[in-house]
């Protein structure tokens, strides 16, 4: 572990007169510091000190957050200054998985526009950033009459943020990358047998040709995601009136109806509940309100199409996060079971795909 702070400008984010990724990149202070896994509490310290000269650490009180299945993080309140920080190492070789570059360059633009806590600095394997107060909704809260409407506004000005990255949906490229790092044997016995047993590489390689097939022929505009919109990751302010979105890890520019319909996927929870996902009415209720904030057309018409187009992508997130938990369970040393994470993915995906294409035959005999 070293401490030396090679790039510690003092520029804040929202004063570069560029918005290349370079200088949005060159605008967060860089550390030469590693934070040991094993070491979390101890080496968050000494990053703080370089980060926070000022800062003593007896005036810290530092918690561990163990909701996540991606990343160490670990919440840092300062009682003295009444400032709280996180502190967040990634978890071990998720750069076979995550664009760590992209990453800061979402969250710097994004504090620019006011849609993101303060990003302090960027360290060897690791970010400082500001903490949202507020609640978290448990998973089958998000669609209720308090968070669904808010949520739904939220993701809508999401969708009309403007990077300096590619603007073309990157759901397939990214799966494509991920299938080539999906392992032919896993060192653990029992993810080895339960990969062997229900899937092999020829057979996604297949699926996801078919997918990238179907999804070609859907209209779903490209649109700066969030592709992670799970519970934790939405914060609802302390005045009720809003809601924040964190994490901006996966975020790229991708298709509008896998941001959606990824969103109430995660109404079912780590443990996979489906039967919370969000009925028809519910969901055009929550596609007027997103319409509404987009000044998009809303009529009956225009909800009946982005129905049907939320539905198709409805595949590619259970696809995309099962692919995911294929390579987690190979590179992860958090302790979380990726590859019944998996299983669950792709069986859900398998019987989405079946009533779909039921669902597209019936209407194509009607007419």
């Amino acid at each position: 572990m070293t401490n030396t702070n090679t790039n510690n400008s003092n520029d804040e984010l929202g004063h570069s007169n560029s918005s290349s990724s370079t200088d949005l990149l060159k605008s967060i202070p860089f550390f030469a510091f590693e934070v040991n896994h094993d070491s979390l509490f101890e080496d968050s310290k000494a990053l703080l000190a370089q980060v926070f000269p000022e800062w003593s650490a007896e005036d810290l009180l530092m918690t561990q957050c163990k909701d996540g299945i991606t990343n160490k993080l670990i919440q840092c309140a300062n009682k003295r200054v009444g400032t709280t920080v996180l502190i967040r190492a990634y978890g071990k070789h998720t750069e076979v998985i995550i664009d760590r570059n992209q990453e800061l360059i979402n969250m710097a633009a994004l504090t620019r526009l006011g849609m993101c806590p303060p990003l302090y600095a960027r360290f060897q394997n690791g970010l400082v950033y500001g903490y949202i107060p507020g609640t978290v909704p448990k998973p089958e809260e998000m669609g209720n009459s308090q968070w669904a409407p808010l949520i739904a506004k939220r993701l809508a000005e999401w969708g009309q943020v403007q990077l300096p990255s590619d603007h073309s949906p990157q759901l397939f490229p990214i799966l494509r990358r991920w299938m080539q790092d999906i392992p032919q044997t896993y060192a653990n016995k029992r993810a080895n047998d339960i990969f062997h047993k229900n899937f092999s590489h020829r057979a996604l390689a297949d699926e996801l040709d078919f997918l990238h097939d179907l999804l070609l022929k859907v209209e779903s505009p490209a649109v700066f995601s969030h592709n992670d919109l799970l519970s934790g990751n939405i914060i609802m302010s302390e005045t009720k009136d809003k809601v924040s979105f964190i994490d901006y890890e996966y975020a790229t520019y991708n298709y509008r109806g896998f941001d959606i319909a990824n969103h109430f996927n995660e109404y079912a929870g780590f443990e996979c509940d489906y039967s919370r996902y969000p009925a028809k009415e519910a969901q055009l209720e929550w596609f007027k309100v997103y319409l509404g904030q987009a000044n998009l057309d809303s009529s009956p018409e225009s909800l009946e199409k982005m129905y049907v187009e939320v539905c198709h992508f409805q595949l590619a997130s259970h696809f995309y996060w099962g692919v995911w938990g294929l390579v987690q369970a190979s590179i992860s040393d958090i302790d979380f079971d990726y590859m019944d994470y998996a299983r669950m993915r792709f069986e859900e995906y398998y019987k989405n795909k079946a009533q779909l294409l039921n669902w597209l035959y019936d209407n194509e005999t009607k007419k």
